[in-house]
Formats: structure tokens, sequence, C-alpha cells
């Protein structure tokens, strides 16, 4: 029997002892995935007894594979990736100069994962800034592959800068640049295509989780034809695709215009009654201050690249930090998906033992709740809140908690075994 996960009509096939590839990362990755590492498979032996294991195989990037063989991105891990799959990668260093861009943009890239899958919750015990971290609950969907994210930008003083400025003043009458000698460009691509399949996913998350809401985060005040696209095919795809499933707000606003406001509010009234999902949209800014004041009014977001890296950061934030933020990169179509630790190398405590792995093993639950290998992350998930309730955490976690237990990371992976 093949160790390979497999894909067919949408649905994943998953052996007993899958393959999975892994990128250790740079700077605290080797001790942060040590540390995932022991736990998953620890995890993976309890909830099955021996009749599951995953087959781990390391392939390099980043700093690590530069050094081995002169490659920040070597053929081999890609072609991995697309073999196998699902992968789980730590964190990996920016390489400076020319080049790769984003290590990170690059895998996203190549493989097409074009959501960017952030869920968001607090765990008991650990301490946030703000009153009431347990109203956070929230699943984001970033479009991953667009935007300026696409790195089409051309610097100032370039003579790629003044033929674009050429082309944009001559060809096309723009006057509104104010400064155009010194001015920096960047093109900002937004396609129906890749908005309507993220919202798509975001939509589906929502009903298979019999959530509540999808909201559009958007700047299509300002960006009436990107981000404003982005809204308006949102609320289209919702209507014509889920017709008896959703009541979106653009039909809430054609009911009031049509028959008064009472009327609108009785019909957004029957589709909660009813179960429907409510699709909704809110601009980004007021979105940032209305996640502080009513989190629990939002529950599955969809929204741009840029906007989903300031918003799914802002939201780690109030539940304790991005030590806790889990991540993953997926393609639904091609059944691609890399799970990752969403924060950076941390190069000034690398080798310290004092590194948090949570990012970084909460990404590894996502992977095992993607496989469909739900036990896993129960486990772990439920001894991780075991310990953050005693107070047991890494320095980062731990220094804020009241009567807070400092841990290293070596003593943290074993409290985590130990309570599984």
């Amino acid at each position: 029997m093949s160790n390979k996960v497999t894909i067919t009509n949408g649905k994943l096939t998953v052996p007993n002892n899958p393959i999975i590839p892994f990128i250790e990362g740079d700077g605290v990755g080797a001790e942060i995935w040590q540390s995932a590492k022991a736990i998953f498979d620890s995890a993976v032996a309890k909830a099955y007894q021996g009749q599951r294991n995953v087959v781990w195989q390391e392939v390099l990037a980043g700093e690590k594979s530069f050094n081995h063989n002169g490659s920040w991105l070597p053929d081999e891990t890609m072609n991995a990736f697309k073999e196998y799959l699902i992968g789980i990668k730590g964190p990996l260093t920016t390489p400076v100069g020319g080049g790769i861009r984003s290590l990170n943009v690059a895998l996203r890239q190549e493989l097409d994962l074009y959501v960017c899958l952030r869920p968001v919750r607090w765990f008991k015990g650990v301490e946030s800034p703000i009153k009431a971290p347990d109203k956070v609950n929230m699943t984001i969907f970033r479009e991953n592959t667009e935007d300026i994210y696409a790195g089409i930008e051309w610097q100032q003083g370039s003579a790629e800068a003044e033929k674009f400025y050429q082309f944009i003043s001559e060809q096309m009458g723009v006057k509104k640049v104010r400064f155009p000698k010194t001015s920096a460009f960047g093109v900002k691509p937004v396609s129906t295509e890749g908005s309507e399949r993220l919202i798509r996913a975001a939509i589906r998350y929502a009903l298979d989780h019999k959530l509540p809401s999808v909201t559009l985060v958007h700047k299509g005040n300002i960006m009436k034809f990107t981000e404003g696209g982005f809204k308006q095919w949102g609320y289209e795809l919702a209507e014509r695709e889920f017709t008896s499933q959703v009541f979106t707000m653009q039909a809430f606003e054609r009911l009031k215009k049509q028959q008064g406001l009472d009327a609108a509010k009785e019909a957004l009234k029957a589709a909660k009654l009813s179960g429907k999902l409510i699709v909704k949209d809110v601009i980004c800014d007021a979105f940032l201050q209305n996640t502080l004041l009513k989190p629990e009014d939002y529950s599955v977001i969809a929204t741009l690249n840029l906007n989903g890296d300031y918003v799914s950061d802002q939201l780690a934030a109030m539940v304790g930090g991005i030590g806790i933020a889990p991540g993953a990169n997926i393609n639904y179509l091609s059944g691609h998906a890399i799970f990752e630790a969403t924060h950076g190398t941390a190069p000034d405590i690398a080798g310290e033992d004092m590194a948090n792995p949570s990012s970084l093993i909460l990404s590894g639950v996502m992977m095992f709740d993607y496989l469909g290998w739900f036990e896993v992350g129960q486990l772990i998930t439920a001894a991780m809140e075991k310990l953050f309730q005693q107070g047991q955490a890494t320095v980062d976690l731990a220094r804020f908690m009241p009567n807070g237990n400092i841990l290293t990371t070596s003593q943290f992976t074993q409290a985590v075994i130990s309570h599984l």
C-alpha cells in the first residue's frame, strides 16, 4: 500500500503511515521542530496504539540548505511538497539581497497555496491584554497569492520606475502622482477567480463547521476596483453558489430599499433562526476596532493578502501573542498544504532552550485535522491547556501569568507529553 497522501475529486485519501516532508527551519527552528515532532509522535502513538504513524522526511530550505548546497530553496524540496501533498515547516530566514524575496511567499506561490488559514482562539490560563479573550474565536481565510504580495514593484530612481510613470501618465492619463521623479511604484493585482476561490473556501468551512457568519474584510471605500471588487465578487458568489444556505447583507440592503427597514430586519432574523450562514462585510480599519470592542460578532473572516497579514497578527496578540498562533497554507483543489510556525526565526535566543514551540505544535494540530486524524489534535490541545491553566509555559507566556512557572523548551515538551 502506498504511503502517499492522495486526492480524488477533492477528497483526501490518507494511509496509516503517510510520508510527510518537513523543513526544520532556521534560528530556533531546530529546537521547536524537535519539540513538536516528539509531541506529534507521542500523541499519534497514544491515539492509535501503533496502528498509525507518520514517516517524517526532512527536506532542506533556508540557511541550512544554503550552507549545505548553496540554494535557499532547492528543486528537490519543492518537488517533495508537490509529490506528497502535505508538509510542515519551521520559520525560515528571508535571504538578504537579490533572488527570492521571501521563502515563505515562494512556497505559497509555486504551489498555488491560495488560502492562508489562521485560526485564533484563547487558551485558558494564557494572559491576554484584553478583558474577555474568551470571546475571540475566529478563523481567518487570507488570500495568499495576489495583492501587493505578488511582488510587482519598481524601485525609486530606476529606469523601470520612470518607464512605468511615463506609461501611466502619458497613456493612462494619471495625474495624481505627487512626486514622480522620487516615487517607487507597486501594482496590486486582485482577480475575480482569486477572490472567488478564497471566499468559496471560507463559506464552505463555515457551513461545514456550522458557524454563524463569514465576514468579507476589505478597504473597498478607497480601493474601489480591487478591494471593492473583492467584496462585490464575494457577495455575488455567495448568492449564486450557496443560494439556499446563506443570507447576505447585500440582500438585506436590497430588501431595505424595496420593502423598508422593518422587512429587511425580519428577513435577517428569520435567516438566523433557520440556521442560515450570514455573509457580511466590513471595512478593514473598522474591523480592527470592532474586534477589540465586540469580537463575538465575528467568526470566519475572508480577506485579501495585506489586510490578512495585519488582521491575523492583531487577533493573535489578543489571545496571548503570535507564539501560540498556528497557520497553514492550503490549496483545497489540489490538496497541497504546508503547515507552519507563524513567527520568525528569533536568532537572538536560538540554542538557548527557551523558545516557545506552541505555534508549530498547534500548526501540527491543524495538519492532523486536515488529514482527518482529529484525535491527535484533541489530545495535544487538551494537554497544552492543562499546562497553561497550571501556569506552566515557556518564558514568553509564563512571565505574564500570575504564579507563572517558566519552563525550558525541552521541559515544556516533556510536560505536554506527560499530560497527553
